[in-house]
């Protein structure tokens, strides 16, 4: 594999930011790693970061270009901040970076995939919730989204808000009132019903433990109301890495890849 940091300049953001880049490389004398690669362009994961980390934190805290050597697929990890992957109401527009201008500028950069069959998101808390609103907004360009321990009711947390993310800090965000609109999810099912498109495969995970539970079990009912097919799973686990590294690894086994030639 090939690990790459990226340093680029967003015309979308005004400012230069990073992502890191894991690309498949075939290899025949490496010790203690079997990498695989396809012919053509790369299938690409679009990996996503949680609310208080980066672009560098799926490689710093799991082992996943270890994990998707055999796949022979591309990891894609970007950096957004604290915006929620969202058009901020004050500040970046965030969404559009990650929805439009980056899947753009990282296929000019390496050879990746633009069918929609080749193309996965997933990502962690607030990761998970940028993972599935992209599946959910833009379902022509995913086949697959998956949310481990995901915040997915983002309208609850604004009427709710406390911890780590206070009302002030939401509004900045979102404006005043996410429910009943493209930021919340739950909407986003309902609002899907209508539309004849095509739906992208959904996994969500979460650990019993954990303090985004009761979102997941919102999202997970929510979801049964739908005609999206959902794989969901659950058991003993908290909000910390060593239940996503693990969880991760049954992501990647769940991808609908295509067999390499």
């Amino acid at each position: 594999m090939a690990l790459i940091t990226c340093n680029f300049y967003s015309d979308t953001l005004g400012l230069s930011t990073s992502m890191h880049v894991i690309l498949p490389q075939q290899t025949h004398t490496q010790i203690g790693m079997e990498n695989v690669t396809g012919k053509g362009l790369h299938p690409t994961l679009y990996l996503l970061h949680g609310l208080s980390d980066d672009d560098s934190i799926w490689l710093r805290r799991t082992s996943i270009e270890r994990y998707v050597a055999q796949l022979g697929i591309a990891v894609v990890m970007p950096q957004v901040h604290r915006s929620f992957y969202t058009d901020m109401a004050e500040g970046g527009r965030y969404w559009s970076f990650i929805s439009e201008e980056l899947p753009a500028l990282a296929r000019s950069f390496f050879p990746l995939s633009d069918r929609r069959e080749d193309n996965f998101v997933a990502g962690l808390s607030m990761g998970g919730y940028g993972a599935f609103k992209l599946a959910l907004r833009k379902p022509d360009q995913y086949a697959a989204a998956a949310s481990l321990s995901g915040a997915l009711d983002m309208a609850a947390h604004m009427d709710n808000a406390s911890g780590a993310l206070s009302r002030a800090e939401l509004e900045r965000i979102f404006g005043p009132s996410i429910a009943g609109t493209e930021n919340d999810l739950l909407h986003l099912l309902k609002e899907s019903q209508a539309s004849t498109g095509p739906r992208p495969l959904l996994y969500q995970c979460c650990g019993t433990e954990d303090f985004l539970y009761e979102d997941n079990q919102t999202f997970r009912q929510a979801c049964a109301q739908t005609d999206f097919q959902l794989t969901y799973e659950e058991g003993p686990g908290a909000h910390e890495w060593g239940y996503w590294d693990a969880k991760i690894q049954d992501v990647l086994k769940w991808l609908p890849l295509a067999k390499k030639e």
